[in-house]
């Protein structure tokens, strides 16, 4: 199978699954507990329709779109996510040098194994920064500065994350930071060689946002610890208010789920939030993010742009969703499977394909702008 013969999510991730060594797959491509939350996130778009207007004149479409003052010139972004240079070499390099190609944002995280500096000279386009909040204050104030001083446009702090999701496909693989892998764990690697070279051949591992506090040698602190033992469980609303405060720009939750919590957003001071349950590897058992976007853009919609991610594979999701009101949508998977099997041209094929499909869409509604998606291009049954 190889990259040409990809044509939708899930070839994408069948190349993934075919090319990388089962722990490093089943890392991407697995949820918390029994993955209820993660198959339930696409699935919720099922039992939503597109309803089309003919007539409209549809030779020209813009589907440009205007989130946290940022223009993107296509309504869906590459979220954040962590370890990407685990998955690839190139990691954020590639997945950044493809945002930019196709002028949409790009996330890293604070657990990016590329530096906010170096990505931010190389590309000009818009730039989040996905935050954790740490026990050390210290900490946070220091890392918040440095992405300030780098021309991070967006911070984003994750909300949903107070400790680790029950991940249990690594649990049985041993995949671990560093690796302790269980013998059939082992045995993936040496049965695809392939990513075991290029690990070693090229630029060592390491987290640059966080390279003096977490030790990848093993020593101080792994990841998982660093989740159960530098992340605070005691963060509140006033925590965050704070950091909006000290940020003093386009400042995003990412993981909000409630109306409540919406509304306190609001109240704080926040320029954004992203429905999100993080691609359901946290909480089993939530609602689906599409689930909650109606009620959640109902009530505070024209008071803070609102996002959403988790679960979205296909241009038609991303059309129902701004239909009910997001501003702009965030993807995970479509990007991280074509990214691990096969690096920038990956991700640059995956966001032709999604653009594709979004501009065919929009054409097929009868919509030649972003604008024009409203509440009544959908129907629930």
């Amino acid at each position: 199978m190889r990259l040409t013969d990809c044509h939708n999510f899930h070839d994408f991730r069948e190349l993934a699954r075919r090319r990388l060594p089962g722990p490093i797959f089943n890392y991407i491509d697995g949820a918390a507990d029994d993955e209820v939350t993660y198959r339930r996130n696409t699935e919720s778009f099922e039992a939503c329709d597109l309803v089309p207007n003919i007539l409209r004149g549809v030779e020209d479409v813009d589907m440009s779109v205007t989130v946290m003052g940022q223009k993107l010139a296509m309504p869906i972004y590459c979220s954040p996510t962590a370890l990407q240079r685990l998955f690839h070499h190139d990691g954020e390099r590639a997945v950044a040098a493809a945002a930019a190609k196709f002028g949409t944002m790009f996330g890293v995280s604070s657990l990016g194994t590329v530096s906010l500096e170096e990505l931010r000279r190389k590309h000009d386009n818009p730039q989040c920064y996905q935050f954790y909040f740490h026990k050390d204050r210290g900490l946070n104030k220091a890392m918040m500065e440095r992405a300030k001083e780098a021309g991070v446009n967006v911070m984003m702090l994750t909300v949903d994350s107070i400790t680790g999701g029950n991940r249990e496909r690594d649990l049985r693989t041993g995949f671990s930071i560093p690796f302790r892998l269980t013998p059939g764990g082992m045995l993936q690697f040496a049965l695809k060689p392939l990513w075991g070279i290029n690990y070693l051949t090229h630029e060592g591992f390491k987290l640059p946002q966080l390279d003096e506090h977490v030790d990848m040698g093993g020593g101080a602190m792994s990841i998982g610890r660093y989740f159960t033992e530098m992340l605070d469980p005691s963060m509140t609303w006033d925590d965050v208010a704070k950091m909006v405060e000290l940020w003093d720009g386009q400042f995003c939750l990412k993981g909000v789920m409630s109306v409540e919590d919406a509304k306190r957003a609001v109240d704080i001071g926040c320029t954004g939030i992203v429905i999100s349950n993080h691609g359901g590897r946290q909480l089993d058992g939530s609602r689906s993010s599409f689930d909650q976007l109606d009620a959640i853009v109902q009530a505070v919609g024209d008071r803070i742009d609102v996002i959403m991610d988790s679960g979205v594979q296909r241009g038609t999701h991303v059309l129902k969703a701004l239909s009910l009101g997001a501003k702009a949508v965030g993807g995970g998977r479509f990007y991280l499977y074509p990214l691990a099997a096969a690096g920038q041209p990956g991700v640059e094929r995956a966001l032709t394909l999604m653009k594709a499909e979004i501009e065919r869409g929009m054409r097929l509604m009868g919509c030649s702008s972003v604008k024009d998606l409203t509440r009544n291009s959908v129907a629930f049954r």
